[in-house]
């Protein structure tokens, strides 16, 4: 089974850097790289995006500083089954960190 959901990353602004509970999260954060907030959803992200813009069950990292949707990071992975997308939201949120992006899921 193919599935209906999807993972999203949208790209945050530099700016939520400023934001306490932000930037203790991410103390692995370096200089340059994206912020970012990961999400799964079973609409299709375009549309989530435009929600979390919108103030329509959003969240507020993503509704004041979202800037576009990084479908060059989740796009190959969609979709997927709602066990699945569980995973994977958790699991590419750990890898950017990683890779010293600043995350944020809710």
């Amino acid at each position: 089974m193919k599935g209906r959901y999807h993972v999203y990353v949208i790209e945050l602004s530099k700016d939520v850097l400023y934001e306490t509970k932000f930037k203790k999260a991410n103390p692995q954060y370096k200089t340059g790289q994206p912020c970012v907030y990961v999400g799964m959803t079973g609409l299709d992200p375009d549309i989530r995006f435009d929600k979390h813009k919108a103030g329509i069950q959003s969240n507020k990292y993503a509704q004041k500083y979202g800037l576009r949707l990084m479908p060059e990071i989740f796009e190959k992975l969609n979709p997927m089954p709602y066990g699945d997308a569980q995973y994977m939201e958790v699991d590419l949120g750990l890898r950017l960190k990683d890779r010293g992006f600043g995350v944020w899921q809710a």
